[in-house]
This record gives C-alpha cells, sequence and structure tokens, in this order.
C-alpha cells in the first residue's frame, strides 16, 4: 500500500529543521511516574544569555506557534520550547489534568533536568494558564512573563452568561479539537479576523489526520479542568515585577473583556497591549506587531 503524501507531515519536518538551523535541539526525557516530556532546548546553554521559555496552546505543537518569533529572540536568549502534556510527544500515565500539574512539570523539567532556575515566560493561549501558574507557584523563577490572549480569569458562569461564542463544554472541546473539515474550518473563523478561504477539504483533513487525533479524550479533560468551578475570587496573585498582557482586538476564543479583567486582576506591574484588526490566534495573524511587543518587553529591557 502506498502511503499518500502529507503536507502537514512534511512542513512539520520543515519547523523540525528550521528548529535545528536555529542551534536547538530535540530532547525527551523522563520526568518519572509515567510522565514524558519532550522539549526543543539549546544545543549549548550560554551562561552570559538570559533564558526565555516559550509555552505553547492548544492546536499543533510547540512548533507552529512559535516558528515566526524564533529567528527574532534566539539571538539574545537561551531558548527552551517544550511540548506541553497530550501535545506533540508529551503525555502522562498520572490522572491530574490541571494547568498546575502542568507547569510543575514544565518546572521540573527546567530547573531538576536543564537546571534553569531564572527565566522569562511567554504563554500564548492555554500555554498562558500553565504560564500563570508557574509564576503563582514558582515565583522566584519567572523574571518577566508575557501572557497572551489567556482567558486566565474566566469563570465557569461566563459560558452560561454568554461571553463566549459556545455554550458548553462539548461545543467548546468539538471547536478545539477539530475532528472534521467543518469545525477546522469554524475553529479558524474563531481564531482569525481574516481566515483563509477556499482551502480544499483534503489539506484540512491532511492537518486533522497529523495534529488533531491524538489524546483527544486528555485533552477534552484538560478544558474541563480549567472550566471546572474556575472562579476569580480563587485566582492566586502573582508577584513578578513586569507582565505584558497581549491581547488581538478581535479575539473571539477569549473575549477582549478577559484581557481587561486579567489587567485589573495583576495591577500596577501589567500593562495590556491590543493588536488592532487580530483575532485570538495574534502571533500566527501579526507576527510582526506580535514579535515587536515581544522585543521591546524581552530584549529592550536587557
Amino acid at each position: 500500500m502506498i502511503k499518500r503524501f502529507s503536507f502537514t507531515a512534511s512542513r512539520d519536518w520543515l519547523y523540525r529543521y528550521f528548529f535545528a538551523f536555529a542551534g536547538l535541539r530535540s530532547v525527551t526525557t523522563d520526568l518519572g511516574d509515567g510522565t514524558i516530556m519532550h522539549c526543543w532546548v539549546p544545543k549549548s546553554h550560554k551562561h552570559a544569555k538570559p533564558t526565555l521559555l516559550l509555552v505553547h496552546g492548544f492546536g499543533a505543537n510547540a512548533m507552529w506557534q512559535y516558528s515566526e518569533v524564533l529567528r527574532h529572540l534566539i539571538p539574545r536568549f537561551n531558548i527552551y520550547v517544550p511540548d506541553l502534556l497530550f501535545f506533540g510527544s508529551s503525555y502522562t500515565a498520572r490522572p491530574e489534568r490541571t494547568e498546575s500539574f502542568q507547569a510543575q512539570c514544565v518546572m521540573k523539567l527546567m530547573a531538576e533536568v536543564h537546571g534553569v532556575r531564572r527565566m522569562s515566560l511567554v504563554g500564548i493561549s492555554y500555554g498562558g494558564f500553565v504560564g500563570y501558574s508557574v509564576a503563582a507557584q514558582f515565583p522566584e523563577a519567572v523574571e518577566r512573563l508575557v501572557l497572551c490572549c489567556t482567558g486566565v480569569c474566566l469563570e465557569e458562569k461566563d459560558m452560561k452568561e454568554g461571553l463566549f461564542q459556545v455554550s458548553d463544554l462539548e461545543e467548546a472541546a468539538s471547536v478545539l479539537m477539530p475532528q472534521t473539515p467543518a469545525k477546522l474550518r469554524e475553529l479558524m473563523r474563531l481564531s482569525f479576523v481574516k481566515p483563509a478561504k477556499g482551502v480544499p477539504s483534503c489539506f484540512l483533513s491532511d492537518f486533522i489526520d497529523v495534529m488533531c487525533t491524538d489524546h483527544v479524550k486528555e485533552k477534552k479533560e484538560l478544558i474541563q479542568a480549567i472550566l471546572k468551578d474556575r472562579k476569580l475570587s480563587n485566582m492566586p496573585m502573582i508577584t513578578q515585577q513586569c507582565t505584558l498582557i497581549i491581547w488581538g482586538e478581535q479575539d473571539q476564543i477569549f473575549p477582549l473583556e478577559l484581557g481587561h479583567r486579567l489587567k485589573r486582576h495583576i495591577g500596577e506591574n501589567a500593562q495590556l497591549a491590543i493588536i488592532k484588526n487580530a483575532g485570538h490566534a495574534v502571533n500566527l495573524e501579526k507576527p510582526k506587531e506580535f514579535t515587536k511587543l515581544l522585543k521591546a518587553f524581552l530584549v529592550d529591557s536587557l
């Protein structure tokens, strides 16, 4: 039987080549207790350079979400790009599904395995939930924090009260983990102000086959853990002196109201940057503006 050509798998290979060419290597680590975590790490960690941790959101693996900014930041930082549990090659046999557990695994990887105990952190969407938890649980480890389009301050009641485009967990999961071309088109519509039109269904099906069919049950449990009994009054405070919040003005996944809510929650140590004509996937839709904000906050302050 002849194996058909996959555009998605080919692009994934190109991203792997690009990350390796940029000076990173792919490392898979056994953290114990049935937990395996994959991460792109520097081929040579230079102690004179600060460390930057890039944490991805739902969707494809970490390479797809940070390829646009990598070349702009890697000259100034030791960059680490993990795949969170149940994404890419990372997984766990443990039952925990909270962002708190994800954060603990990330820090175990960074501190105990790679010896990195001080870093700046960028978290996109779900990665921002994990990044916020890292900052809250390990305040001494996070110097500067960037939270991009991340609904950290959402409450369980927000879904019932109509803040989101979806009305319940099942609908949210069907969009965030699309299993049909129609659902992937819906995700694109919600993620971009100007989504690509006329993409053949065969291309969308190929993307789903490669990126969206593994650990579907576990990823649904991750979404459920985010929403369950979530109240702003129970949100831990973070003590980092410098936090940048980036939001797409027309975000339909996590509406801009959640960006303002997060700014109020953190207080005067946070600044909110709103990118016009951008949706939830602001890192992909407006990469130049996104990278400019990151460089101004992370690089120009060095």
